[in-house]
C-alpha cells in the first residue's frame, strides 16, 4: 500500500505526518493534566508515536517508510486509549491519510490510463 516515488500526493502524505507528530506531541501534556497519567507514561507514549510519524515521514520514498506510516495511523489513534481526545484526533488524521492515499491512486490511475 504505497504510491510510486513521483506521485505528487507523497508530499502532501508527509505534511499529514509532520502535522500528526506535532499533535502527538500536543498530546503529552493532555495526557498528564486531563488523563492524569504519569509523566513517564506520557513522555513514553506521546514520544513514541511522535517519533513513529518523523520517521516515517523522513522515510516515505522507501518501503520501510510506508510500512511506518500506516503504523503512526495506528499509534495516533491507539494514543486514545490513554487520553480520550486523541481518539478524535487520531481519527481525523487517519481519515486525511487515507483519503489523500486514495486521491493519490487515482492519479496513478489516470497517469496511466492516460
Amino acid at each position: 500500500m504505497s504510491l510510486l516515488p513521483t506521485n505528487p500526493m507523497n508530499k502532501v502524505l508527509m505534511a499529514i505526518l509532520l502535522f500528526e507528530a506535532i499533535c502527538c506531541g500536543l498530546a503529552i501534556p493532555g495526557m498528564i493534566q486531563v488523563a492524569d497519567a504519569p509523566l513517564g507514561q506520557a513522555l513514553g507514549l506521546g514520544g513514541a508515536a511522535m517519533a513513529l510519524c518523523l520517521v516515517a515521514a523522513g522515510l516515505m520514498r522507501r518501503r520501510i517508510g510506508w510500512v511506518l506510516a500506516w503504523l503512526a495511523q495506528l499509534a495516533c489513534v491507539a494514543l486514545g486509549f490513554a487520553v480520550d481526545m486523541m481518539f478524535a484526533v487520531g481519527g481525523m488524521f487517519l481519515l486525511l491519510f487515507v483519503i489523500t492515499f486514495v486521491l493519490g491512486r487515482r492519479l496513478e490511475a489516470t497517469r496511466t490510463a492516460g
